[in-house]
């Protein structure tokens, strides 16, 4: 997969802050202009949530809010609620919940270790976009912001743990993931989640998946599905600098589409 954008350049400012524009200008996010930076997986995983108006989401590791406003604003009336470990990080996604008129509470706080309050509720909809990298290998970046984010030390397994706790009775749990990651995550899914969902994610057709969607309904009982890929970009090169994107990403990425994953 390419590391293309999805959002359109930014302004930058003198406390290292870009303003940048997401869902072809209907969302404007601020984020560091280093460390971790939203791009494309945060909007498709906003892109795949079967969400409707009234319902609740709990996003675990909101970042700057990339992915729970890119859902809000494909879909107002929503109760939002967002976690996130780097206080920075929160506070960001707090800002850019006011810039964009969203009514949105966000905890500064460990998902393993969220307020009382918010173990006693139970969500229609938990949401992760988790680090992408086992940080019992590689190597880690030098940039602490980034580093949480794409690497961090909670498994897995406490993230599928936290949300399968969370949420509701026929609630819907949906990720964005590596693929090699995949066995991990389904092998941390237990009896209380069924109805899965696997989409992989390819850069160009033809090419291997190396990111996956990832959708699970608490109590489902329905046979588990692997999708066709979805591909990003069109052709088999990046031939120029215009954007390349298939049709059906350049809805989800300019215009707010959505990509459903469930019947």
């Amino acid at each position: 997969m390419t590391s293309t954008s999805a959002s359109d350049p930014g302004t930058g400012d003198a406390a290292g802050m870009t303003r940048d524009a997401f869902l072809g200008g209907r969302l404007t996010l601020i984020q560091p202009a280093r460390g971790y930076r939203a791009g494309v997986d945060p909007v498709l995983l906003a892109a795949a949530i079967p969400a409707r108006a009234g319902q609740s989401v709990l996003d675990l590791g909101c970042g700057v809010g990339a992915a729970l406003f890119c859902l809000a604003t494909r879909v107002p009336g929503l109760t939002l609620t967002g976690v996130e470990l780097q206080p920075d990080y929160a506070a960001l996604a707090r800002d850019n919940a006011a810039l964009n008129g969203f009514d949105a509470r966000i905890e500064a706080v460990d998902l393993r270790a969220l307020p009382r309050d918010l173990r006693d509720r139970a969500f229609d909809h938990v949401i992760a976009n988790p680090p992408y990298f086992d940080r019992r290998q590689g190597t880690a970046s030098a940039v602490a912001g980034r580093e949480t984010a794409c690497g961090g030390d909670t498994p897995l397994s406490d993230w599928i743990e936290t949300a399968t706790r969370r949420l509701a009775p026929r609630g819907y749990l949906t990720l964005v993931q590596k693929a090699d990651r995949l066995p991990e995550l389904l092998g941390a899914m237990d009896h209380r989640l069924g109805s899965i969902t696997v989409w992989p994610v390819a850069g160009r057709a033809g090419r291997p998946a190396d990111r996956v969607l990832i959708c699970a309904r608490k109590e489902g009982r329905a046979p588990f599905r692997l999708l066709a890929p979805l591909v990003l970009h069109a052709g088999p090169t990046h031939d120029s600098d215009a954007e390349d994107h298939t049709e059906q990403v350049h809805e989800v990425l300019r215009n707010g589409a959505a990509l459903p994953m469930i019947g």
